[in-house]
């Protein structure tokens, strides 16, 4: 997965963390209310705390995040190192086909075999709106150590071990 340094100290941590775990759970809403997740492997968070992953445009998960104002909620979990991470943003496709040969890899073609030039395949960009995650490296008792909160407002302020960090908009 590709990191791009990030805006504040709280966003690189998140980066970090979402890099090395690099396979997240998207959660939307179903049809009937219910909750769906599925795993979908992150291909980059960029400069502007955005994350990337590969989707069919015309997928369930699609349609779900269309039909509830595009509001997704993505979780990463690393047990044996104890981190975990959840962030809530909104989603939107992106068929830009420059972006996607960019972000192209060759093992997904086992998921997407015609490449990314494929008229079905699309980008789901996801703008973190929130997002917390826990991360005790070291030790088996798992501490909070950051919250980053609106991240689209505010500016910068440090924050403690489990505080809310406001952070500019990217």
């Amino acid at each position: 997965m590709k990191v791009e340094r990030q805006a504040t100290e709280e966003l690189d941590r998140l980066a970090g963390l979402v890099g090395r775990i690099e396979v997240g759970m998207l959660t939307t809403i179903g049809p009937d209310g219910s909750l769906r997740s599925r795993p979908l492997q992150t291909l980059q968070m960029d400069a502007e705390g955005r994350l990337w992953f590969f989707t069919e445009a015309d997928s369930p998960k699609t349609g779900e995040m269309e039909a509830h104002d595009q509001q997704v909620c993505l979780s990463y979990a690393d047990p044996d190192k104890t981190s975990y991470v959840s962030v809530s943003g909104t989603g939107r496709l992106v068929r830009e086909r420059e972006r996607m040969r960019e972000l192209w890899k060759p093992l997904l073609k086992a998921w997407f075999p015609r490449g990314p030039d494929d008229p079905a395949l699309a980008l789901l960009e996801v703008r973190l709106d929130k997002a917390e995650f826990w991360d005790s490296p070291g030790s088996a008792t798992m501490r909070k150590s950051g919250l980053v909160d609106n991240v689209k407002t505010a500016g910068p302020r440090s924050a403690a071990p489990g505080d809310e960090a406001k952070l500019p908009k990217p």
